[in-house]
């Protein structure tokens, strides 16, 4: 039966890398180490599938026979009940069907390997007594930090998926980046772009859909997450508390938020949950990648315990469509924009409040360890909120040696579609 199943999927892949014709190349790759296992991961509906296809596209080009590359999606349901024995039987099957491939170096790709319990420890045996390269993907954050650093102890680089960048969002609408520097034509074209991108956010399956499919998609999305990543994966029976909490974080995006005041307005609306609970939800939301948090920038761990976090939501266009606002707010949108390109590239990132309570919205740390501060308004063309903007950036730089700058709508398009970006 599972041999059967091999020979299927394999001939469906030949149909998925069809598919792939006239769909975008991201700007993201596998990051690729030696003897490392290469783990994507991220939401959704991010790309994670596509990643791993134009690898196998990119692999065969270079060779490498189809009958030397295995795809698994483990939310196929002709694969149910999953378990590591089943795990380990496809695995065991793909080599019987091609007996050669224990002579040479294969390519495994496992998709939402997560729902497999104990997963690891079958990649872990595969890793260690074949000669192969393993590419997995998952819709958990728990990938990342627990299961991955814990059961494959080192063995393993991720790599974050998130919807399009505003480089990829323009090259899926097809709009050719002009050359720099950006005239005024250049720029208002951009600049509308921008401003739609905003609202309808990157999520590769909503890009160019009419307003009401994006919103029917978006809602959609959510309601997966909710009920497979969350509700399913956490045994939560108390449903209408975190529908309610990932609501109100989306909603609250760019914004401070602390657990004891969300729990407060808990108790006031009448939903009965404890605060333990409510901690708990909160881990969940940031691990099926919907919320982010960013702690603030202290020496002292009490200070940063002590005081708010900030939230971020994995795409704006999931918060328009799950939210009620009557007035978009734009500054929040480009903040929230800007956050998710410091994670795309990699940065740590902190916010920071100056020793006379000003607030800069992202101190960020890049991978080579440089220092940078960022300040985001969606315009400052009045004279009273530039002084807001920049007082707070220059307490900041002077308080901590560190060169700042104010990124707005205008000068976002040269920051974010600069080459460092998608290089």
């Amino acid at each position: 039966m599972v041999l059967e199943l091999i020979k299927t999927v394999h001939q469906e892949l030949k149909d998925k890398l069809s598919a792939l014709e006239g769909t975008i190349k991201r700007d993201i790759q596998f990051i690729e180490i030696k003897n490392k296992i290469s783990v994507a991961i991220g939401m959704r509906r991010t790309g994670k599938t596509h990643l791993m296809l134009h690898k196998i596209e990119e692999l065969l080009s270079q060779g490498v026979s189809l009958s030397r590359i295995l795809y698994i999606d483990f939310e196929d349901d002709r694969l149910l009940p999953l378990d590591k024995n089943k795990l380990a039987n496809i695995l065991d099957d793909f080599y019987s069907l091609y007996p050669e491939n224990h002579q040479q170096i294969c390519y495994l790709f496992l998709d939402e390997i997560q729902v497999i319990p104990d997963w690891a420890l079958v990649i872990r045996r595969f890793y260690n007594s074949k000669n192969v390269r393993l590419f997995l993907s998952g819709s958990s954050a728990k990938l990342l930090s627990k299961e991955i650093a814990t059961q494959l102890r080192g063995r393993s680089i991720p790599t974050e998926v998130f919807p399009f960048s505003f480089h990829e969002y323009l090259k899926m609408k097809k709009i050719i980046l002009p050359v720099k520097p950006y005239g005024k034509k250049e720029k208002d074209i951009l600049g509308e772009q921008l401003y739609n991108y905003l609202r309808e956010g990157g999520f590769p399956g909503v890009v160019g859909e009419s307003k009401m499919n994006q919103i029917r998609i978006l809602q959609e999305y959510l309601e997966v997450v909710l009920f497979r990543d969350i509700i399913e994966r956490y045994n939560i029976t108390n449903i209408s508390v975190i529908k309610y909490m990932i609501i109100s974080l989306l909603k609250n995006n760019a914004t401070n938020f602390t657990v004891n005041k969300f729990y407060n307005d808990l108790k006031s609306q009448g939903f009965v949950v404890g605060r333990s609970s409510v901690y708990d939800y909160l881990s969940y939301i940031e691990d099926a990648y919907l919320i982010f948090t960013v702690p603030l920038y202290s020496e002292s761990i009490r200070k940063v315990q002590s005081n708010p976090k900030k939230i971020y939501a994995i795409d704006n266009g999931m918060v328009n469509a799950n939210t009620f606002n009557l007035n978009k707010n734009n500054g929040h949108a480009l903040e929230n924009a800007v956050f998710l390109d410091l994670r795309r590239r990699g940065d740590t990132i902190f916010y920071y409040v100056t020793n006379e309570g000003y607030e800069v919205d992202f101190l960020a740390r890049s991978l080579q360890g440089e220092l940078f501060l960022y300040q985001v308004a969606y315009e400052i063309n009045d004279e009273k909120t530039k002084i807001r903007e920049t007082r707070a950036l220059h307490a900041a730089e002077n308080e901590l040696g560190i060169k700042g700058i104010i990124i707005t709508k205008d000068n976002y398009l040269e920051w974010a579609l600069n080459d460092a970006f998608f290089s």
